[in-house]
């Protein structure tokens, strides 16, 4: 098994944060805004890409450093363009946040797995986060599969787990996602959770949803002359809210593989 970096060449700026999931339409480009705009505030130099071939949304926010990249060719995945994006991440010491359509979502981490990219990241003192999307409602059985898919193929402990409660609880039959058995097993890969609330629909849920749907970040928001008060207060508890659960990952931590931890 291979030896993680030490921890030390982590450098400041130096990571990538991939969201990640197979179904569409649960959030993925919101959280990967709220990544960006997270490592904005906290002083990083930040690059945003949009992979998505489909649905360009992360690109949508200009107030954002995002770059579009294809990683179609017609109706075919190029996987030269993967050796591409890859390139860039050993290249440039900088915040990487990449949004993935779900279109790609298997073609992109079966290019992960068969070319050994997290080792060369590791070698390279480049760790990479994969931030994925658990949803309540219709989406609920398809997005723990998605979690599952990426959970039982890695082996390091850096999966990020977003629980988006907008369509309802995350829970099947009064079982939480802790106890589920899609959990436990794959309990040592997670490094940490961040929850986004299901709130008021009339209030904070219609506030987030028109910031969403004018592809605005919360600073531009918090400026927009069309938000009242209220609307800005309550965007600014969200904001808050969401940056405070990201400041308790221990993004370090992750430089031990899931099968070190489990050992310990």
């Amino acid at each position: 098994m291979r030896e993680p970096a030490p921890i030390s060449n982590y450098v400041n700026g130096s990571a990538i944060h991939l969201s990640l999931q197979g179904k569409g339409g649960v959030g993925k480009s919101f959280i990967a805004s709220i990544l960006a705009q997270y490592f904005l505030n906290r002083g990083h130099q930040v690059q945003c890409i949009d992979t998505d071939p489909v649905n360009h949304t992360l690109a949508q926010y200009k107030q954002l450093p995002v770059k579009l990249l294809k990683l179609l060719r017609g109706s075919r995945i190029d996987e030269r363009r993967f050796d591409a994006l890859l390139d860039t991440f050993l290249k440039d010491d900088v915040t990487f946040v990449v949004d993935n359509g779900a279109a790609t979502f298997i073609p992109l981490w079966n290019y992960i797995l068969e070319s050994e990219v997290l080792a060369k990241l590791h070698e390279a003192g480049k760790p990479l986060y994969v931030h994925t999307i658990l949803t309540g409602g219709q989406a609920l059985a398809d997005t723990l599969e998605g979690f599952r898919q990426i959970a039982e193929s890695t082996a390091d402990r850096n999966i990020i787990v977003w629980i988006n409660e907008y369509f309802g609880p995350v829970e099947w039959e009064d079982t939480t996602f802790l106890d589920m058995a899609v959990y436990k097993l794959n309990e040592q890969k997670i490094l940490g959770m961040v929850t986004i609330p299901r709130r008021n629909q009339d209030t904070f849920g219609q506030d987030i949803e028109e910031m969403v749907c004018r592809k605005q970040t919360f600073r531009e928001a918090f400026l927009w002359e069309g938000s009242s008060i209220m609307t800005k207060q309550r965007l600014k508890i969200v904001q808050r809210q969401l940056f405070e659960q990201l400041d308790k990952l221990d993004f370090a931590s992750s430089t031990k593989s899931a099968r070190q931890v489990e050992a310990l």
